[in-house]
């Protein structure tokens, strides 16, 4: 009899425990620009978003809500508001937006948009259970050059490589020749150390 006292009462001490564990859990997909949130009592929502634009990405992982601030101004954009913000890496944020038009494709400099009703609802989600965040995929667009399996090297002559100049029509100028394929730009990702070399 003790010993299934003591263990109810080992039971009941983990409760509280359990409870304090149940977090929102924040799906963000970037290929398809959505939120997937799915709260502690067994709701879930599902709402376009807006990440980052070509060359301001949004950074992908795992996360936690670091703070939460109800009315932000970015210090990076302008004093740009941030409503209902909810950061989870540095100066990244999930945040509403006057944008709504917007969407549904990438448009911000790197945080995750939501509409005002949402980033209201989501805010007082997090602020009364906390938050496990993971945002996973591209987003379209996102300037990422990937290479076809069934593209052939292409060798170019000399002459492909020259500007062709017709005498009396300066303003058309051709170059590279049509068909060549300049290399890919990359960008360092937004928290990545930049190094200055100078000669």
């Amino acid at each position: 009899m003790r010993r299934a006292l003591a263990l109810v009462s080992f039971a009941l001490a983990l409760l509280p425990s359990v409870a304090a564990s149940a977090r929102v859990s924040i799906r963000v997909d970037l290929a398809s620009q959505t939120m997937r949130v799915e709260t502690p009592g067994g709701g879930a929502y599902q709402w376009p978003v807006s990440s980052g634009k070509k060359g301001f990405r949004t950074p992908t992982g795992q996360y936690g809500a670091q703070r939460l601030a109800r009315m932000h101004y970015s210090s990076k954009y302008d004093d740009a508001p941030m409503p209902h913000s909810i950061f989870f890496r540095g100066g990244y944020a999930i945040h509403a937006t006057s944008s709504v038009a917007m969407l549904g494709r990438p448009a911000s400099h790197g945080c995750i948009r939501l509409s005002p009703a949402n980033a209201a609802l989501l805010f007082s989600l997090v602020k009364q259970h906390g938050a496990r965040i993971a945002i996973s995929g591209n987003a379209p667009g996102d300037g990422r050059a990937y290479a076809s399996r069934r593209a052939k090297a292409r060798v170019m002559a000399q002459d492909d490589m020259s500007a062709t100049v017709r005498p009396g029509n300066e303003q058309r100028v051709r170059y590279p020749a049509p068909g060549f394929i300049d290399a890919p730009r990359a960008s360092p990702a937004p928290d990545a150390p930049v190094f200055w070399y100078y000669r």
